[in-house]
């Protein structure tokens, strides 16, 4: 069963709060399905769409919180992106100026004439931490949010570590295209036509992000030092080959070290981001 969510006030937040009411609670294995503003809480590319509380809402304009029934902290959400549909204008900030780009089938185009190709992803997917109180937008966490990465699109089943008891999932930040580190702070900050998500639940525990692309899996780490960062996406990718390939830890490190790439996946969001990615087909 697919859920439409209007793009309203009350379902748009700019904050991760776990004391916040979900705007709709559906069971394992729904979907969710919605509009999103960009970053700067635009639809179109004049005034903010709504009127909000900078003090309260500064961050993303984010879609839910989105209730999972009967889901446990310490279990696994699994969330299916099923389609991130952006709307035909985007920006990017770089050092102070604007670059506007429109959309022309499936290339953006700047203003210059310069075009890169369209790979939407929503740049924020996640949940609050267990703490009370406003959270910032801007970092992800082990139970993800701003995580940035250019890999999660339309097809890919992004797996996030339970951090509250019904989930309480945030989404929204669209981007037409990104680089991995997302150098200037910003991608292509697009809003979107439509959005959709499938939530799932399963009874694993992990230790950070991963996900499944069509081709690879992912591991994330996070840290404000990169290394920290690497080092922990490099464990994930561990338990990860543990699990998928059955082998020991040793062995899994040492097939690691030929087989698996490290990627900075973003550098402007106080904490860092690298994901280690194991593509298909590289060990067999």
């Amino acid at each position: 069963m697919i859920h439409d969510i209007p793009l309203e006030r009350r379902t748009v937040q700019g904050r991760f709060d776990r004391d916040l009411e979900p705007v709709v609670s559906i069971d394992p294995g729904g979907s969710i399905r919605f509009q999103a503003l960009n970053a700067g809480w635009r639809w179109d590319s004049g005034e903010e769409h709504f009127e909000r509380d900078h003090e309260v809402d500064g961050g993303h304009a984010l879609c839910g919180p989105i209730e999972v029934r009967g889901v446990r902290a310490g279990q696994t959400l699994v969330v299916g992106i099923d389609e991130v549909t952006p709307r035909d204008w985007g920006l990017t900030w770089a050092d102070g100026e604007t670059f506007l780009w429109r959309l022309d089938g499936e290339i953006w185009r700047s203003e210059s004439g310069r075009a890169v190709a369209s790979a939407p992803f929503l740049g924020v997917i996640g949940m609050p931490a267990p703490e009370p109180g406003r959270q910032s937008t801007t970092p992800p966490r082990r139970w993800g949010g701003n995580i940035d990465c250019k890999e999660l699109v339309a097809g890919t089943t992004l797996f996030l570590p339970i951090s509250v008891d019904g989930a309480m999932l945030m989404a929204g930040d669209g981007h037409g295209a990104q680089g991995d580190g997302e150098v200037s702070g910003t991608a292509i900050e697009c809003p979107l036509e439509r959005a959709t998500l499938t939530l799932g639940v399963e009874d694993r525990e992990l230790p950070s992000p991963i996900a499944r692309t069509a081709d690879s899996w992912l591991a994330f780490g996070f840290d404000e030092d990169l290394d920290a960062a690497a080092e922990q996406a490099t464990e994930a990718m561990l338990d990860l080959m543990e699990h998928e390939l059955g082998a020991s830890r040793k062995e899994a490190l040492a097939l690691a070290s030929v087989a698996v790439d490290l990627r900075v996946t973003q550098v402007v969001n106080q904490v860092k981001g690298v994901h280690a990615v194991l593509r298909d087909g590289a060990i067999r």
